[in-house]
């Protein structure tokens, strides 16, 4: 799946979300962007995106995108944190439907 890392996930997650073609918001020259057109662009191009923002879904009314929003709800946003998130990401993506937002962590 194509998957874009939202600004404020650690880029070297990438690295372990093998399997997937991942882009981070930076790459993208997206970094500045705020949300709301950040998950239309994104809908564009990518079919998840990943975020640690727990509030995004109070924030943008999810359904309105066409992507899949994963929220990774680790201790905290550092990438060891993240990276025990992982095997359950793997489990979620495939499940992952456009506009609706999936928990990880939780």
């Amino acid at each position: 799946m194509k998957v874009l890392l939202d600004e404020c996930v650690d880029w070297r997650l990438s690295r372990e979300l093998l399997g997937h073609e991942v882009k981070t918001a930076r790459q993208m020259g997206w970094s500045t962007i705020k949300h709301e057109e950040l998950l239309s662009l994104a809908a564009k191009e990518f079919e998840v995106f990943v975020t640690v923002d727990r509030n995004l879904s109070f924030q943008q009314h999810l359904p309105t995108f066409d992507i899949a929003v994963i929220v990774l709800c680790g201790k905290s946003n550092r990438l060891a944190d993240l990276q025990l998130l992982v095997p359950e990401f793997f489990s979620a993506i495939g499940a992952a439907r456009p506009g609706a937002i999936t928990l990880i962590g939780v």
